[in-house]
């Protein structure tokens, strides 16, 4: 009688769609702390419009919906459409402190341009690798 022993390899984490700087994590860590509990997190996406083609969005989520990416970076979860994803693959998004206001930010390898506004963007799904 012999036994076979198994041998597992090391499971290595996905590498995260979008990942956050160290200012965007903490504006969405204070905008969680004011929403009293309701919210788990930001709900991100693209959407059609815009005179260079698409918009990115953002909003409050309360739960993942079905087939959403649920990424959670530096203490704060980024729930993805999935119509978006390959759109966001390799995104950091930001958060920048201007002289006249404050925003988020897509640093986005798929966009290819954006229009002069800064309220649309051209983006290309992402290389598969």
């Amino acid at each position: 009688m012999s036994t076979t022993a198994t041998t597992t390899r090391p499971h290595r984490e996905r590498p995260k769609a979008i990942k956050l700087s160290q200012a965007a994590a903490a504006r969405i860590r204070d905008i969680m702390a004011n929403a009293e509990g309701k919210y788990q997190g930001v709900r991100v996406g693209v959407t059609n419009g815009g005179c260079a083609g698409m918009s990115y969005t953002m909003d409050y989520a309360d739960a993942p919906l079905p087939y959403e990416e649920v990424v959670e970076d530096q203490g704060v979860k980024v729930f993805i459409d999935p119509k978006a994803i390959m759109f966001l693959i390799g995104t950091e998004m930001d958060f920048v402190r201007e002289k006249l206001g404050s925003r988020f930010v897509f640093n986005n390898p798929n966009q290819t341009a954006a229009c002069g506004c800064g309220e649309s963007v051209t983006l290309k799904p992402a290389d598969a690798d």
